[in-house]
């Protein structure tokens, strides 16, 4: 019996969707945690909305299992930069009032924002992971004061994108209060293949967990897939015999990313996806006959 929870990232089509539909939606799917993006816990809502949407997700009999909060942390625009650092900082805060215990992060540049500088040509790599430090610092800070953790995620393309470059950056970062989001998808497109290592490589800095496939290794938009469940290259016997290995007990938040499958056949329901993912994770839970 597994110890971690289910829950769904509320994004595709459900980020303009009521916040009481979505619950309604996920919680009739049986899942136990919604994964809110910053499209409903927006910043720039007075806190008593944000706080009334953390208690009618509870009411529901479900948590809140993160506020993803991702901001492109490298540019060439420094008021840009400065106002992502900024939203993040006061959605942090926001968590820390609403008894949220992780607000998400990444570190950029994004490589699907044509607007995004590309490292290596518009700016350098040490002026890259300048600014990503500088950020979360800032985000440490935020954390401490608001008693919440930060769970970073390496994304393809941007320079925290795989294990190692994400182990550098929590290496520099030498604080409880930064931890990981742990996705194995992104680690695939570059041959991170052994996800149990992985996973066990970062142990209790393991703050929450993205459920999400991938195929390919070229980390290229347009070059790679991030498919259904099981149809890509992770080892989810392997993954989830670490997770039960380490006794994490957090949740594992399904990221749906299959976007043709999605728009094609699935005729961008968001319902339809997050049936259709919880029924892979109790499949491929299930030991084969």
């Amino acid at each position: 019996m597994r110890r971690w929870k289910v829950a769904f990232l509320a994004g595709l089509d459900y980020a303009q969707m009521p916040a009481d539909d979505v619950i309604a939606s996920l919680k009739g799917l049986g899942y136990e945690g919604i994964e809110w993006t910053t499209s409903h816990f927006d910043v720039d809502l007075p806190l008593s909305d944000l706080r009334e949407l953390v208690a009618k997700t509870r009411d529901a009999g479900m948590e809140v299992s993160r506020i993803m909060a991702h901001e492109d942390l490298v540019s060439l625009d420094d008021d840009a930069r400065r106002s992502r650092i900024d939203r993040t900082v006061r959605a942090i805060h926001a968590a820390g009032e609403c008894d949220v215990a992780t607000v998400g992060t990444m570190t950029g540049p994004a490589p699907w924002d044509a607007s995004a500088p590309k490292v290596g040509r518009d700016i350098s790599e040490s002026a890259a992971w300048g600014q990503v430090f500088e950020a979360y610092d800032a985000f440490g800070v935020a954390a401490e004061a608001a008693g919440v953790v930060i769970s970073s995620e390496g994304v393809f393309g941007m320079v925290a994108h795989d294990f190692y470059t994400h182990r550098y950056l929590i290496g520099r970062l030498d604080s409880p209060v930064q931890q990981v989001n742990l996705d194995p998808s992104h680690g695939i497109l570059y041959g991170n293949y052994d996800v149990a290592w992985v996973a066990r490589e970062w142990g209790e800095r393991i703050a929450h967990v993205h459920l999400k496939d991938a195929v390919g290794d070229n980390p290229e938009p347009g070059k790679f897939l991030f498919p259904l469940l099981g149809e890509g290259s992770v080892d989810w016997s392997a993954f989830f015999g670490a997770l039960d290995e380490l006794g994490y007990a957090g949740f594992c938040s399904v990221e749906f990313e299959s976007f043709d499958y999605y728009r094609c056949v699935l005729k961008s329901d968001p319902e339809e996806a997050a049936r259709i993912s919880i029924r892979q994770i109790e499949a491929l839970l299930t030991p084969d006959a």
